[in-house]
């Protein structure tokens, strides 16, 4: 039983709509109405802030050497300094990243500890194939969380990343898989009815929580219609050789890999919502000048030597996140003016400000694309001293991808980015 559950929610996902081609867009009028996409970028222990962070502030501020890649992209981009979840600094808090909920306050929230991701991915629903899809060549973030406050984990193979988006089943597979979702069906079905019955004369408490769960079973069946539906679809060709072809493949390499599939399952509308982490056990010390472990160059005692390798690793981070918006600002956006980064809202930062004091505060956060105005480097701090909630900006993140909604977690407003 444990094995055919994990089986079906790992391949859990929506009805596939048609790819987005330029032949379809060639006789129709463009308009401002096309998808918008989500993309976050996530590392454990934030960045070096000295480095991070622009010395000046306005749209005309100085590019940082931690974002000397972005400098390309330097007017379709916004650098926030002051911004937090307002915690107790140390490790294990950066988990909250994109909630500003510990998993241990969970309880208190509407949608516990939910992230921003499975809150658009749950937006989504079934209009694509994939509500959302994480990615990754280790674990260990633990920064997207599901509506139940269960962790979802990411695919840490990008061999196993391109079988999921592009690998078609055979016939038999196929049969195979459909048997599993009907037999799954049925258990749902059972478990929501015996449910139900058991619950006659709960007190306000159980039935709150049965009605939570009911929702999360009809959800549950509602993806597993939309499975079989995926069933009779072949997926999009994609060709991952060229970056994955000899013995010794590098890190770069491997997170290419995984950031241009994610750039073309945006294309072909097989998901709008991806997440890509940069874990803590990653080595990365095939990068030039890098000789130590991420975890410890963090902790550098202020040493030159050591600063730079940890520099070298965040710059590293922000430039093949950076290749990867390339990528996406040279795609058209078909039915709609401008490029597919136009209309993906890319967020980078981390839950941790600064690994070596294991600062909570001040988190290097940046947001590119999405169609806004942009602002450059903004000091989010009020006229007290006190950082502004980052939950203010994922109501606007929200708000600009379709979520018609005020309030998120510890959000007390938001944050002007258009």
């Amino acid at each position: 039983m444990n094995t055919t559950r994990r089986t079906i929610l790992k391949g859990m996902g929506g009805a596939l709509t048609l790819p987005l081609l330029e032949s379809f867009a060639s006789s129709t009028p463009k308009t401002k109405a096309a998808q918008m996409r989500f993309l976050v970028v996530g590392n454990p222990f934030g960045s070096h802030p000295d480095n991070f962070f622009p010395t000046d502030f306005g749209k005309d501020f100085t590019i940082s050497p931690t974002l000397e890649s972005l400098e390309w992209l330097k007017d379709r981009l916004t650098a926030i300094s002051h911004t937090d979840h307002n915690m107790v600094s140390g490790h294990g808090r950066e988990v909250s990243f994109l909630s500003g909920v510990l998993p241990t306050d969970a309880q208190a929230f509407p949608e516990k500890n939910m992230s921003l991701d499975q809150l658009l991915a749950r937006h989504v629903g079934s209009q694509v194939r994939y509500p959302s899809v994480g990615a990754s060549l280790e674990a260990g973030i633990r920064m997207s969380w599901t509506a139940n406050g269960v962790e979802k984990l990411p695919i840490t193979d990008p061999q196993e990343l391109f079988d999921h988006l592009f690998l078609n089943l055979t016939p038999e597979q196929k049969a195979v898989r459909r048997d599993l979702l009907d037999r799954n069906g049925s258990i749902l079905d059972t478990v929501a009815g015996q449910f139900s019955n058991a619950l006659r004369g709960a007190s306000k408490r159980d039935r709150d929580r049965a009605d939570q769960f009911q929702t999360a079973i009809r959800e549950l069946e509602n993806s597993l219609t939309n499975r079989k539906a995926w069933l009779k679809r072949d997926k999009p060709k994609f060709d991952i050789s060229h970056h994955l072809s000899g013995s010794a493949v590098s890190i770069e390499s491997r997170y290419d890999a995984i950031f241009d599939m994610i750039a073309y399952a945006f294309e072909t509308d097989l998901t709008r919502v991806a997440s890509v982490e940069f874990p803590s056990p990653l080595k990365y010390t095939e990068i030039d000048g890098v000789n130590r472990s991420y975890h410890g160059c963090t902790h550098n005692g202020k040493r030159e030597d050591v600063t730079s390798e940890l520099v070298a690793i965040e710059s590293f981070q922000v430039s093949r996140l950076s290749r990867c918006l390339k990528k996406l600002d040279s795609i058209p956006e078909p039915n709609a003016d401008g490029s597919m980064l136009d209309h993906t809202i890319v967020l980078f930062g981390s839950g941790m400000g600064y690994g070596g004091t294991h600062s909570n505060r001040d988190l290097p956060i940046l947001v590119a694309g999405g169609g806004f105005k942009h602002r450059g480097h903004v000091d989010a701090q009020d006229a007290s001293g006190k950082s502004m909630p980052l939950c203010n900006l994922f109501v606007t993140l929200m708000q600009r991808f379709g979520v018609e909604r005020d309030k998120f977690n510890t959000s007390t407003g938001t944050f002007e980015l258009a």
